[in-house]
């Protein structure tokens, strides 16, 4: 019985080290945000005036427009690229060249990002000697984490799809449905929690990449992560803490959102499958 208890106390002591080591750097970022202090380290007073001044810092402000353009561009297209990429996996298991395209989909996951932006970075340079485009900017980077994005979109929604009841679209199919609307009336809303999750993580790993972009980016075209990064040479100070603040606050409201969303989609789901279920007892039994 004692062993039992020390083991619970354990567990419980060793589970809130680990948050704490998470998340208590983040919140002392976020109480150092409200620091009057211009060095980051030492305490000065409780005060607003850096989240004044960071709506006065042009180049923080057009960096994080630069970052959420690329975001939302590079997620979307990483989600409709593995969205295909997953229905070609697991709807098509016997083609030739599988083993060689599911390698190429999974090669960003375990290459260093340091290779990817690299190559990429030659390619596109070869490209542009060639045809005259792109030109190192907004566009080359969201090419780069689209193809980053891609594989973490494609691993999401591929797990997604092998849970799925594969007999709910053949049904469909020998009811008269075409394939597209197969897709469409009945694989897409199955999927459509794992697409939200997939995209979710996307647009968090492009709004924090720094080695992909600082190979990709061109003049003027700075994200939000390089121009901290080129800050943090000459020194910090509190208005970037501001910044961490906000995305902290930001991101937590849209994971929170979207958390409750999938939640009361589960639930309205198994109230529907119980209903069903109900419906067809009675039949049944007739």
């Amino acid at each position: 019985m004692n062993a039992t208890r020390w083991g619970k106390r354990l567990s419980l002591g060793w589970m809130l080290a680990i948050y704490a080591f998470l998340y208590l750097p983040i919140a002392t970022l976020m109480a150092y945000s409200f620091n009057d202090s211009k060095m980051v380290t030492v305490w000065g007073g409780f005060t607003f005036r850096w989240y004044a001044e960071l709506f006065n810092d042009r180049d923080i402000i057009e960096a994080f427009k630069l970052s959420l353009q690329i975001a939302l561009i590079s997620a979307t297209s990483a989600v409709v690229l593995g969205t295909l990429a997953a229905l070609t996996l697991v709807r098509y298991q016997a083609f030739r060249g599988r083993t060689l395209f599911s390698s190429m989909v999974n090669a960003p996951l375990v290459m260093p990002e340091v290779i990817v932006g690299l190559s990429l970075l030659l390619m596109l340079v070869a490209v542009q000697k060639v045809f005259g485009f792109p030109d190192r900017g907004m566009l080359t980077i969201s090419l780069g984490h689209t193809l980053l994005g891609m594989a973490y979109a494609t691993v999401v929604i591929r797990s997604r799809l092998l849970e799925m009841d594969k007999s709910l679209e053949e049904a469909a199919l020998d009811l008269g449905a075409r394939p597209i609307q197969v897709f469409r009336l009945v694989t897409l809303p199955l999927i459509v929690q794992a697409l939200l999750s997939a995209w979710l993580l996307t647009f968090t790993i492009s709004l924090d990449d720094v080695v992909i972009s600082a190979f990709l980016s061109g003049p003027g075209s700075n994200t939000l992560p390089i121009v901290i990064f080129s800050r943090a040479k000459l020194g910090l100070n509190p208005t970037v803490n501001v910044v961490a603040t906000l995305t902290v606050v930001i991101v937590g409201i849209v994971l929170i959102a979207s958390s409750l969303w999938i939640a009361r989609r589960e639930k309205r789901r198994a109230r529907e499958m119980a209903m069903a279920w109900k419906q067809e007892i009675p039949t049944a039994s007739i």
